[in-house]
């Protein structure tokens, strides 16, 4: 009996949400959860039962936007590499390099976040273009700034397996070609980051092993005397200054 009261509970609430202010008013025969209604001037308007809906899809999309549209793949990566380099297991935690990333995310992504608030939300709002319109432009933005930081030899890659020629510009690339392109190029752009930050790191293992090996004490953990070498050096040469800023000017 719980259980179905629950239940019923669930849809009493969704009906409150989603129904339109004109059911309680008026006596109708149906209720029009996704519709599409005319407004003064006879442009479309979205019911507020659609926005909703839209909306709530939208936040179910946006991890896997933030993962394959924006820089937080690289920033993430580089930063994951920088602390196994360090030989610290979990420190920082993971959810200071998250939130780290996601600072650096913003950062990075502010001019292209800041063009598509003035040239397709602020528009939008105020009633000069269309959803579709303001859609296209915000596209447009996004695929400016990925085709920029996307290997040529990527996006030439997956257009010749797509079967598609040349562009002339930057929004003329498909989405089906430029996400997994852009992926790919942050990808290796992230391990080539990795690599050159975990060098300096492994030759001070290199010389401590060593050490050890000629000292006859080969019982002892190498990494447990490194570890306080290499964070010395990374405090020294303010590491993550230097990291984070070869992250923001490896983008264009």
């Amino acid at each position: 009996m719980l259980g179905r009261s629950s239940n019923w509970l669930i849809l009493i609430v969704l009906f409150v949400i989603f129904s339109p202010e004109e059911a309680f008013s008026q006596d109708v025969s149906g209720i029009p959860f996704l519709s599409v209604e005319e407004g003064q001037k006879g442009e479309q308007e979205y019911t507020v039962s659609l926005r909703i809906l839209l909306f709530m899809t939208a936040l179910t999309l946006l991890p896997s936007l933030l993962l394959g549209m924006t820089a937080f793949a690289r920033i993430i990566i580089v930063l994951s590499i920088l602390r196994s380099a360090l030989g610290t297991q979990q420190t920082p935690p993971n959810q200071i390099l998250v939130a780290l990333a996601l600072f650096i995310t913003f950062f990075v992504m502010a001019p292209t976040f800041t063009n598509i608030y003035e040239n397709a939300y602020q528009p939008y709002s105020t009633k000069k273009i269309k959803l579709e319109e303001a859609f296209q432009r915000a596209s447009a933005s996004m695929k400016i700034f990925m085709v920029r930081n996307t290997r040529e030899k990527d996006l030439l890659a997956f257009s010749d397996m797509n079967g598609s020629g040349k562009f002339k510009n930057e929004t003329e690339v498909p989405w089906s070609i430029l996400l997994p392109a852009f992926i790919t190029s942050e990808l290796k752009t992230a391990f080539q980051i990795g690599f050159l930050i975990y060098l300096p790191f492994l030759v001070i293992d290199m010389i401590i092993a060593s050490i050890l090996m000629s000292l006859g004490m080969m019982m002892l953990s190498p990494m447990l005397i490194s570890l306080p070498f290499k964070l010395l050096l990374f405090v020294l040469v303010d590491g993550w200054t230097m990291t984070v800023g070869s992250i923001i000017q490896s983008y264009s």
